[in-house]
């Protein structure tokens, strides 16, 4: 009995002891009891500066969440740097914001090209690259890239949706396909092609042409594709350069059905600039709530996001939705940083960001995010829409996993 005792009582001192080592915070670079320091580049200038309304947004969410107390008791500090949309400096402020500013991850960089430069140094490194705002395929790979998750839906998915629904509703279009020459390009064009199913783009697809983020003007290549015949234009690109095209096209009297990628569609940036008469019966796909679209009007999650943009972005245009995507994307960042609590590793922090189940109040209805261990695409859905005086408005059904 008393060696029985005895061996409680050494039971209970180790577990004693035990117990604070297994409360003890555990902290990334960056981050202490009452700040989390994290890191972006944003293309604040360059050719596609229009994108930088979603690092402004996401700086004035956090300055709204730091006002009531930040996550868990803890302000979020981002450090948002100009990469001018250039990978060799985004690769140079991207060591910088590790190696000098000790963030303890990148979160929301935007871009395909930009983020690919610094793909596999930040997973070498083992720092998280949360959230990249593109939706090129690579960002859900977490068998070969485990520090590395999207956010938006995958740029294949989208293409196969154009594609589905061309072959559904116009079997003898011929296609001309124009495409920025990288792999968020490549990505939309494969998913276009599954879309069609080979023997059908094979058929259908009659001219293609590419354009680098440095050319001036689309203005060659719009007249290139018309010359073609094409009746339909698949437009995949950035916001300076879809409107170029859209403008291009209606200008030399060419008028096809037109497919306009996610990425290109905020109205103030792309549809506005490019001509609203010029842009019409466009068509598109969405999973934000838009705010130009009035039958959001008097949606509770609109007004919130109102109200915020009043106070916390004033100078952001109420009419683009790269500041609701940036508005969602920081929320959903707010809610990875929650389910932490106090294990802020590194390790923790993409563990969470991979056990999501998430509805966000701007997305579309019946779209949520969701992520798991091995499913790093936390926006999987989709919903058509078609550019109507100075609007995009939905039809169909979400489609999608």
């Amino acid at each position: 009995m008393r060696r029985f005792r005895r061996a409680m009582l050494v039971l209970a001192m180790v577990a004693a002891t035990a117990l604070p080592a297994r409360a003890q915070k555990n902290y990334a670079p960056g981050i202490s009891d009452s700040e989390i320091r994290i890191g972006q580049t944003m293309p604040f200038s360059g050719p596609a500066s229009a994108y930088s309304a979603i690092g402004r947004s996401e700086l004035g969410y956090f300055a709204m969440l730091n006002e009531h107390g930040g996550v868990n008791g803890r302000k979020i500090t981002l450090v948002s740097l100009d990469d001018a949309y250039s990978p060799p400096k985004t690769f140079e402020q991207t060591r910088r914001l590790v190696e000098q500013e000790k963030v303890a991850f990148i979160f929301s960089s935007l871009g395909t090209p930009t983020g690919t430069v610094v793909h596999k140094y930040l997973n070498e490194h083992k720092v998280p690259q949360l959230f990249q705002s593109s939706g090129a395929t690579f960002w859900a790979d977490p068998a070969h890239f485990p520090w590395s998750i999207g956010w938006q839906p995958n740029y294949q998915a989208e293409g196969a949706i154009y594609g589905r629904y061309l072959l559904a509703h116009d079997p003898d279009a011929k296609v001309a396909v124009l495409y920025q020459d990288d792999d968020a390009g490549r990505d939309y064009v494969a998913g276009f092609h599954q879309g069609l199913g080979e023997d059908a783009a094979k058929k259908m697809i009659v001219a293609v042409a590419t354009y680098e983020v440095s050319d001036p003007t689309l203005d060659s290549q719009i007249v290139s594709l018309q010359s073609s015949g094409a009746t339909v234009l698949f437009n995949n690109s950035t916001p300076k350069f879809a409107a170029q095209a859209i403008r291009k096209a209606y200008d030399i009297g060419w008028k096809p059905q037109q497919f306009l990628m996610s990425v290109a569609t905020s109205v103030s940036a792309v549809m506005q600039p490019a001509g609203f008469e010029k842009g019409q019966g466009i068509i598109t796909a969405q999973y934000l709530k838009d705010p130009n679209d009035p039958q959001w009007q008097n949606d509770p999650a609109m007004k919130d996001w109102l109200a915020f943009m009043k106070t916390y972005d004033p100078e952001g245009n109420l009419g683009d939705s790269f500041n609701v995507y940036g508005y969602s994307v920081a929320q959903t960042l707010v809610q990875v940083l929650k389910q932490c609590g106090d294990d802020l590793s590194r390790e923790n922090i993409m563990k969470q960001a991979a056990s999501l189940d998430l509805p966000l109040p701007l997305l579309l209805p019946g779209i949520r995010i969701h992520t798991g261990p091995h499913d790093f695409s936390p926006i999987k859905q989709m919903r058509l829409a078609r550019f109507e005086g100075k609007q995009w408005v939905a039809f169909g059904k979400v489609l999608g996993e």
